[in-house]
């Protein structure tokens, strides 16, 4: 019972996080274009896809291992192996999504201040 309540609260304070993070951030993109709109558009439609596939993968793998953590703890019954595998996966995925799409673009340089006097 102690493991299904540690795996819920596993995936309760990455994989949503990151699930959310993810949700707001899909259409975001570097500030990297090319000279042509039609390749431009290929790879947005690109991006889009595949991290919209990494969310969705993300959700259901997050929705299986609270169901069954869950539903563990309510009938007191052993979960199956393949449970675990879930978890971890989720935790693999999720970290996926943090270090991709959860970073800020960069900020730009200060300038550095000048010793002389204005």
């Amino acid at each position: 019972m102690v493991v299904e309540a540690l795996m819920v609260a596993g995936v309760l304070l990455l994989p949503v996080p990151a699930l959310v993070l993810g949700a707001t951030r899909v259409r975001h993109r570097l500030g990297r274009s090319s000279v042509h709109e039609r390749a431009d558009r290929v790879e947005l439609a690109l991006l889009v896809t595949g991290r919209l596939l990494g969310l969705l993968l993300l959700l259901v793998l997050s929705v299986v291992t609270l169901l069954a953590c869950i539903g563990g703890i309510v009938r007191e019954r052993t979960l199956p192996s393949l449970v675990y595998v879930f978890f971890v996966a989720d935790l693999l995925v999720a970290s996926l999504v943090l270090l991709t799409v959860g970073r800020r673009g960069r900020r730009p340089a200060r300038r550095s201040a000048s010793p002389a006097r204005r």
